[in-house]
């Protein structure tokens, strides 16, 4: 039976449509309409965020606030960090999804020398650099971050000095230059992507499930030959964006895709996953009821986080 923290983090300077730092408070309601004692029962910490931002200028066109963003993913990557080290299961519960850069820094400052592995559930590739970016938004950047990529080969932007700068910290936080590899990468429900990004997925030959493999072949199997995919890895980490299920189902969401999973393939995926020993930290991010009816995609949400909860503390 695992300890678990919660770590929320209602940040949403990295994306591009407003309204994502009201997720996690969403999901309270949803418990609340529930009836769960969830978020009562477990430990919880609340990262202090830069929201106020939003209220000024965006600075660089190719990297939208990103020594804010920079600075939220430290006090991520600290939280994460102490929540490993005291033997505690962290669950993330995000706004948008730039700061699992921090995420994934916090696993590594934890554990430097293990080998780290992600599960990326997503619309999303989230492998843009500055030099790549077609939105400049930071939330399509923390895996690039993580892997240290720049992408020079399609650079379509010329970022200034200091944008580099903070570019060159985001890839260097905990101290830890690189932090993963492509071969410690999986993708589940990944249908939205750049040709940059698509260049990066099939020079490094990145695992990917997707949506019609998932229909086809059955959560179960799809679980299994993920984890079979990172059984080189001492570690894993699954990041869970709601744009991986469908555009009917995730309208509560900043960039929704359609020929997504449905919330229960998501849940029953997330469950399985869960049971990995491996598995030592579960992300959820880009819940926004501002763009919802009846805080569906919370609820939804909500059901998914209490599957998992109920799977590690059975």
């Amino acid at each position: 039976m695992k300890k678990l923290k919660l770590i929320e983090v209602k940040s949403e300077i990295g994306a591009g449509t407003r309204g994502a730092s009201m997720g996690v408070d969403a999901l309270r309601i949803a418990a609340l309409d529930y009836g769960s004692t969830l978020f009562k029962k477990y430990n919880s910490v609340e990262v202090a965020t830069l929201n106020n931002l939003l209220f000024e200028g965006h600075g660089s066109s190719y990297a939208k606030r990103i020594k804010g963003v920079l600075t939220v993913c430290e006090r991520v990557a600290n939280e994460v960090k102490t929540a490993l080290k005291e033997n505690h299961y962290p669950i993330v519960l995000s706004g948008d999804h730039s700061t699992s850069a921090g995420t994934i820094a916090g696993i590594k400052m934890a554990y430097p020398k293990q080998k780290l592995g992600v599960i990326w559930i997503d619309a999303h590739a989230d492998l843009h650099s500055p030099f790549t970016t077609p939105s400049g938004n930071m939330h399509g950047m923390p895996l690039a971050a993580s892997v240290g990529e720049d992408n020079a080969t399609n650079k379509m932007n010329k970022p200034d000095r200091e944008t580099l700068e903070y570019w060159q910290k985001m890839k260097n936080m905990g101290g830890i230059a690189k932090k993963l590899d492509y071969k410690d990468i999986v993708y589940i429900a990944l249908r939205d992507v750049e040709p940059e990004e698509s260049y990066l997925l099939k020079k490094h030959k990145v695992k990917i499930f997707s949506t019609s493999e998932v229909k086809r072949n059955g959560v179960e199997k799809i679980a299994r030959d993920a984890l079979t995919s990172l059984s080189h890895c001492n570690l894993i980490y699954i990041s869970f964006d709601v744009d991986s299920m469908d555009s009917s189902i995730s309208k509560g969401t900043g960039t929704p895709v359609r020929n997504g999973i449905t919330e229960k393939e998501a849940g029953s995926l997330l469950v399985r996953l869960v049971q990995n020993e491996k598995v030592c930290c579960l992300e959820i991010a880009e819940v926004n009821p501002t763009l919802d009816k009846e805080n569906l995609m919370a609820e939804n949400t909500f059901e998914i986080l209490q599957r998992c909860v109920s799977q590690l503390t059975y």
